[in-house]
């Protein structure tokens, strides 16, 4: 347990999740020839001023080509001159360290953006990865939370402690409003209009949204701001709206661990992660009946296609659904 009341004993961290090759990556960057260096640092600049994408993101791709990197530094080859055949032995290795299937397609996606940089600018005359096929994946649907597991999530927290008024409030805006982690540990009290009940985001791409917020996301915040005005905030920090114990600003890693610990807590058997509730919230959303353009609009979706994995339902709902509303299963139709 930190000072933060987290602890990592419930959190389960997935081997896709891990730097593949981590002492080769770290050597490779480390030991990394001026030329590859400088095209680095010029794609990652050109994903975020030209690409417009979130300093997060930019790491994640960072990371990925990273091992790209390391892989080709193992097999001799400068990154210009990779080939197919290269390319299409490092999705076999990422394959057989354990990188699952969805992973690999994001690393993959990683690569063929790299490869299509280094052909708009000049450094190559072909691009490698055209015929660079990804796994099929199969369906994915993320997982999501009912209104009554939400509750329990939230029964579950022990409000004598600290930060248990916080840890309520952050299930509850996340819930309530749909947020990413990213945008939930960077909120401000200055983007939150209360008499509105709106909260302005700053999503993908420094995209701005505006996020109703239910009067009981409000609640819950007043209730946790006793325990945060009395912290020592550090400088700069001040409109953060959560904040740890040493008066900073969360990170996305507190959130993630915080959720595994209180899914323990309310014994809920699914996979938690702050995204879990974005799902639940647009699951919720769907059920009750708002329109997809809506909930793109709420989740800040640049493709309704992207939003469409948020119109899963389940079986049991679906039936009801059909018993209920139509008109060869309702009651009064029957005739036999």
């Amino acid at each position: 347990m930190n000072d933060d009341g987290f602890s990592l004993k419930n959190t389960i961290f997935a081997p896709e999740t891990e730097h593949w090759r981590e002492p080769l990556t770290s050597l490779y960057i480390y030991k990394m020839d001026d030329q590859t260096k400088t095209i680095r640092k010029k794609y990652l600049r050109y994903l975020k001023l030209q690409r417009s994408l979130s300093a997060n993101t930019v790491e994640a791709y960072a990371l990925d080509l990273d091992k790209l990197l390391a892989f080709l530094a193992d097999e001799g080859r400068f990154v210009t001159e990779a080939t197919l055949e290269d390319l299409q032995a490092f999705a076999a290795g990422l394959h057989d360290i354990g990188i699952g299937p969805r992973s690999q397609c994001r690393i993959l996606s990683g690569v063929r953006s790299f490869y299509r940089f280094l052909l708009m600018d000049g450094y190559t005359d072909s691009d490698p990865t055209e015929l660079l096929e990804s796994p099929v994946t199969g369906e994915h649907l993320p997982e999501f939370l009912t209104l009554e597991e939400v509750d329990r999530l939230e029964d579950s927290i022990d409000l004598s402690k600290p930060e248990g008024h916080r840890n309520r409030a952050i299930i509850e805006v996340l819930f309530s409003c749909g947020l990413r982690v990213s945008e939930l540990v960077n909120l401000k009290f200055s983007q939150i209009y209360r008499e509105e009940h709106f909260v302005r985001i700053m999503g993908k791409g420094a995209k701005e949204r505006l996020v109703p917020i239910s009067e009981r996301a409000l609640h819950e915040i007043d209730n946790y701001r006793p325990w945060r005005d009395g912290l020592k905030i550090k400088p700069g920090e001040e409109d953060y709206v959560f904040l740890n114990r040493r008066g900073a600003h969360l990170t996305r890693t507190m959130i993630l661990i915080m959720l595994k610990e209180q899914a323990v807590e309310a014994k809920i058997q699914k996979t938690i992660s702050p995204h879990t509730l974005r799902h639940s919230f647009a699951t919720a959303l769907l059920e009750g009946g708002a329109d997809l353009r809506v909930i793109q609009a709420l989740l800040g979706h640049e493709s309704i296609g992207t939003t469409e994995i948020y119109t899963h339902l389940s079986m049991q709902t679906l039936r009801e659904e059909v018993l209920l509303h139509h008109p060869r299963n309702m009651k009064r139709n029957e005739k036999y």
